[in-house]
């Protein structure tokens, strides 16, 4: 029972965590496609905000990955927002991904090396 609470725990905050980065990425990849285009195209960059619009579904995995990985914020402030992302990306996943899912098979009573 324990070892299935655990395994579902990790694979939900590992989805949400990864799923946070992969909207943060969309973003600023389809920015920088747009920048790019008006830059070639001769045309003044559009000064639009630097928050995108974030409907419902898309609020909700932001908030969670934020809480998930609040633990990790103060730990590396970069001027990058890339480099500040892949560290909660990497360390997010470490602790739900890795540390949940060893604990979930020392749980289940499984040796831990076969």
């Amino acid at each position: 029972m324990v070892h299935r609470i655990l395994v579902i725990c990790s694979v939900t905050c590992s989805a949400l965590v990864f799923a946070s980065f992969a909207f943060f990425a969309v973003d600023r990849m389809s920015g920088a496609s747009k920048q790019q285009a008006a830059e070639t195209a001769g045309t003044p960059i559009p000064h639009s905000s630097n928050a995108p619009d974030k409907n419902q579904p898309r609020r909700f995995v932001d908030g969670a990955a934020r809480a998930l990985t609040s633990p990790f914020r103060s730990v590396l402030h970069t001027g990058s927002q890339w480099a500040d992302q892949l560290f909660l990306l990497v360390c997010g996943l470490a602790l739900y991904g890795l540390v949940l899912g060893y604990r979930a098979r020392y749980t289940s009573g499984l040796p831990l090396r076969q």
